[in-house]
């Protein structure tokens, strides 16, 4: 598998994605999201979204001039329209709009609707909490998804991923999981590398369990299971609300028919912890609790317990390091892309 820094992999993206006629600071903002995930070990947000979002670009359901319109506004909330643009441009100017609120009146919840594909949640959540914010993010699938309900066959939800970060020291504490028992973009990774997937995650068709990575696509297509295992149905009632807030009361919607996979409803919200108490109070609490959970006896095998985004860290610090691995037929669609559009890759491979 070919080997790129993440200069290199920024690279890659702004180039296709100028190519495709978006505009360079538009590029420049969704190929910094995507090569940052590729980073920290979400491949499944990264670079092999580029085949996706021109796909996307060409059937008109991005508009990459698309504009940024504040529908409605008050002391602690704003409703957006992100007009079709990418999903990364629109978040990124939502969380200023958020992150100014709330430190205007400490609590501020953004809405989005018209949104497309925002890409890896935690990347927001951990700028806000980076500032000092305890942010939420949340997303759901108002167009088509690939999620069965508890108990059920048919595609029913999106994956309807949600984030939360807190800040923790110099850095951030971020939980970033989906309401499925896996992103659809890590059984796209796993079929792209021909290695087949874990149990548990995928019915066929007819709701038969698959290993296969291909039976999720068909045809006909099968579904991501929602998380829980035999408790799925935790999974489903947090996907399941995660509609009504981040797809009813956005006003993106649900069941719509007239949208690509890749578009979502967004709910943000955003905590000035400063306001609520001194920050020095803050750090010194979740500090104590940070080295409690570590201080756990450990399971046999066990050799140390993680916080949430811990291992994105150890992440990014290895790829940083080493590179980031791209799979083979990543890069053969990516370059078969790039030739279509005129953009030239032979620098970009280290």
């Amino acid at each position: 598998m070919p080997t790129f820094t993440h200069a290199q992999l920024h690279d890659v993206a702004h180039r296709i994605l100028t190519a495709a006629g978006v505009p360079d600071e538009h590029a420049g903002v969704v190929a910094a999201e995507l090569a940052e995930a590729n980073l920290v070990g979400h491949d499944s947000h990264g670079v092999m979204r580029l085949v996706q979002y021109a796909k996307f670009l060409d059937d008109g359901h991005v508009d990459p001039h698309g504009g940024f319109d504040v529908d409605a506004q008050a002391a602690g909330f704003a409703v957006v329209d992100g007009r079709r643009q990418f999903g990364q441009v629109t978040a990124t100017k939502a969380l200023e709009v958020g992150i100014d609120g709330a430190t205007r009146g400490g609590a501020f919840t953004v809405m989005i609707r018209n949104c497309n594909h925002v890409g890896r949640l935690g990347s927001y959540t951990e700028k806000a909490a980076r500032r000092g914010f305890a942010a939420l993010l949340a997303v759901n699938a108002p167009g088509p998804g690939g999620v069965a309900p508890f108990g059920g066959i048919d595609r029913r939800l999106g994956t309807n991923p949600i984030s939360l970060a807190a800040p923790f020291g110099n850095g951030a504490i971020v939980l970033d999981m989906t309401t499925s028992v896996t992103a659809e973009g890590k059984v796209r990774v796993a079929f792209q590398k021909g290695v087949p997937l874990p149990e548990g995650m995928i019915v066929d068709h007819a709701g038969r369990p698959s290993t296969n990575p291909a039976d999720l696509y068909g045809p006909p297509p099968g579904a991501i299971l929602p998380l829980g295992g035999v408790m799925a149905h935790k999974g489903f009632g947090l996907a399941a609300m995660i509609d009504v807030f981040a797809g009813i009361l956005s006003g993106s919607g649900i069941a719509r028919t007239d949208l690509p996979p890749g578009a979502n409803g967004v709910w943000m919200a955003f905590l000035d912890v400063s306001q609520f108490l001194p920050r020095a109070e803050y750090d010194a609490m979740i500090e104590r609790y940070a080295a409690y959970l570590k201080s756990s006896r450990r399971q046999p095998g066990v050799e140390e317990i993680l916080l949430p985004g811990e291992i994105e860290q150890r992440r990014r610090a290895e790829r940083e390091a080493a590179g980031v691995e791209i799979p083979d037929e990543t890069w053969r669609q990516l370059t078969e892309l790039a030739t279509r559009l005129g953009a030239s890759l032979n620098d970009s491979e280290k």
